[in-house]
């Protein structure tokens, strides 16, 4: 099994020292930078937006994987890849035309993701799994860090991965939520390929550590 693509998420860092938290993921083993942003709406709480990321962007020396929390994200697209998005995620449960938000994403140049809710069957893909480069299951429910893992995210991780085999594509399976190194040996067994961790890097006593030790996993 080839190792994860491990994608620390900046709303667990210190955002007063915002730079430095991101040269330590420059010269860390993380593969790519997750940048959750929430509109007050989709979810019950506002994190940042593009100043910041443009902030984050100016430092950043790894892709920029931006998970887009918000309503109408066809609107803003654009912006966050002008301010450095390199894998843009759209959540399912806010795009009624998602094969249309997949095309306008993939027009920029950017890998298009797409996010699911916890409560949200995998099944509802499968019409479009071939026009998607990322999916991320939520395996908390979305809007706050920090919060416990939901077990039944290893049988949706299967049955995605089924879905992604039977349709011969190459889509990649991202886990978003209470991510550590207990869970995520049975993770990538079930056929994850990229791991977001939030609180349990930015905690930890030894950040690029913590890193390292997931990559190894």
């Amino acid at each position: 099994m080839s190792k994860p693509y491990i994608a620390p998420s900046i709303l667990a860092a210190d955002f007063a020292n915002l730079q430095s938290e991101v040269e330590m993921l420059n010269s860390s083993q993380a593969d790519w930078i997750h940048i959750d942003i929430m509109d007050g709406i989709f979810v019950p709480n506002i994190s940042f937006g593009i100043p910041v990321m443009q902030a984050i962007n100016k430092h950043a020396t790894k892709p920029l994987d931006v998970h887009l929390m918000i309503e109408k994200p066809e609107n803003y697209v654009e912006a966050f890849k002008n301010a450095g998005a390199d894998i843009i995620s759209v959540h399912y449960e806010a795009c009624p035309h998602l094969h249309r938000n997949l095309q306008q994403i993939n027009a920029l140049g950017c890998k298009a993701g797409v996010a699911i809710n916890p409560h949200t069957n995998v099944q509802l893909l499968e019409d479009v799994i071939l026009n998607i480069d990322v999916v991320c299951l939520m395996s908390v429910n979305p809007g706050f860090g920090g919060q416990k893992f939901i077990e039944n995210t290893f049988y949706k991780v299967r049955k995605l991965k089924e879905m992604i085999t039977a349709a011969n594509s190459s889509t990649l399976i991202e886990i978003d939520g209470g991510v550590n190194v207990e869970n995520a040996p049975k993770l990538l067994e079930a056929g994850a390929d990229i791991l977001v961790a939030g609180s349990f890097v930015f905690n930890s006593d030894d950040p690029q550590d913590t890193i390292s030790n997931l990559k190894s996993v």
